[in-house]
């Protein structure tokens, strides 16, 4: 009974061991041979930026990637994506809560109340803007003593050597593109070659683009100052100091609630009488409070509005100047393609001239054709036994032709087909 048992009862060892190197083989990773920490270290794309301190003016090279930066300016991953060198995007100026998103061709930065952010890379612009703003930073820490009318906030300087960067960037190259389109334009139309039309046609496409370009960032300058919204969310400087008005504020009525009027913590409370004295002081004290500050907020968002505007208006009217030169190179390259084309028209309308009075000529000698012809059949006539009827055919046929040739002439002129 034993021996007929024993090969009945289960193998505790062996379902163990199978149960286990189950168990293993379901841990065990379905990619072999692939780091995926390593990926996501890769995945967190940390990239270098530019810090540049609002009060000091002090720069300094920082690494943060995409999702520390959003948490730092209270900005969404898309608003990040505009800045991205990978990508081409147009020109762009977005007023956040907490930030100023900037992308005007070269520079792309972040302006909070506080600070700069700009992705750090070799271009010379850039370069010029971190010194021209840490050299309007330390211009007005030196005349903050003194109360300038034409004082503005940070983020609106920032926002200015950003604009001034992007327009002088913009205005030289069209500069340059000036100076290379004059000479070849002028040499086109006094030499009209292959070589000098490909030229012109590659400096029209950069042309267009430029053009784009320009129109771009005017558009976008344009769109904030009829926006009286989007300049009000750029003041960063203001909704800081609210924030910060409020928030000691409240301190300010907690500590004044949890003091005032001498009242016992363990004196009881009647739900059905009047609220204390000290509540209502509160109450009152809150809501003047509340009302004062709505009423200099908004005189004050009106005021830096009108700032904004006029910060706006002027580098609108540089980059309007600019798109101005664009058009009138654009409409003197238009010019010249008018004046080639009146130039081919021209060869072409003499050419068929030519033709005309080829096909006309070579009528008037197939008649000498066709009366050779006539007498070179193979027929006796009393006409070839005179000695002068050669001279008289010839002459007889010559001046056909020559009045048949006229009278085409003539009909060509009348019909205005030919300057004659």
């Amino acid at each position: 009974m034993a021996d007929a048992k024993e090969p009945l009862l289960p193998r505790k060892s062996s379902v163990s061991t199978s149960g286990a190197a189950a168990v293993a083989a379901s841990r065990r990773p379905l990619f072999q041979g692939m780091d995926f920490l390593g990926l996501k270290k890769r995945g967190q794309g940390l990239r270098s930026w530019i810090r540049v301190d609002a009060t000091t003016g002090n720069s300094q090279v920082i690494e943060v990637d995409k999702f520390t930066m959003m948490r730092r300016c209270d900005l969404p991953a898309r608003d990040l994506r505009l800045l991205d060198p990978l990508f081409v995007y147009p020109s762009t100026i977005l007023g956040r809560e907490k930030a100023i998103v900037v992308n005007l061709e070269q520079i792309r930065c972040i302006i909070t109340a506080d600070e700069v952010l700009l992705l750090n890379s070799l271009d010379s612009y850039v370069l010029q803007y971190v010194v021209e703003l840490q050299r309007r930073i330390a211009v007005h820490s030196a005349d903050a003593s003194a109360a300038s009318p034409d004082y503005l906030p940070f983020e609106f300087r920032a926002l200015e050597v950003a604009l001034d960067a992007a327009c002088t960037f913009l205005d030289g190259q069209a500069a340059e593109l000036e100076i290379e389109a004059y000479p070849l334009l002028d040499e086109l139309t006094s030499k009209i070659s292959t070589l000098n039309l490909e030229r012109v046609r590659r400096l029209k496409s950069r042309l267009v683009a430029l053009t784009r370009r320009v129109q771009k960032v005017r558009d976008e300058i344009e769109q904030l100052m009829d926006d009286d919204g989007d300049m009000a969310e750029m003041y960063l400087t203001e909704k800081k100091r609210r924030m910060e008005s409020s928030f000691y504020g409240d301190q300010s009525l907690n500590g004044f609630g949890s003091t005032g009027g001498g009242l016992s913590v363990s004196a009881p409370v009647s739900p059905v009488s009047s609220p204390p004295e000290s509540r209502r002081l509160e109450k009152t004290f809150s809501l003047c409070r509340s009302r004062h500050e709505s009423m200099k907020s908004s005189d004050s968002t009106m005021e830096n509005i009108e700032e904004l505007e006029m910060l706006l208006e002027a580098y609108f009217v540089v980059i309007d100047s600019t798109l101005n030169k664009l058009t009138s190179l654009k409409e003197y390259i238009d010019d010249t393609e008018d004046f080639i084309n009146i130039q081919l028209d021209n060869v072409r309308n003499q050419l068929i001239q030519f033709e005309l009075l080829l096909t006309t000529a070579t009528f008037v000698v197939a008649i000498f054709g066709v009366v050779a012809g006539i007498f070179g059949m193979n027929f006796e006539i009393a006409l070839f036994d005179k000695p002068s009827a050669f001279e008289w055919v010839l002459i007889i046929t010559g001046v056909c032709g020559i009045i048949i040739f006229c009278s085409f002439l003539w009909f060509f002129k009348y019909k205005r087909l030919m300057p004659l």
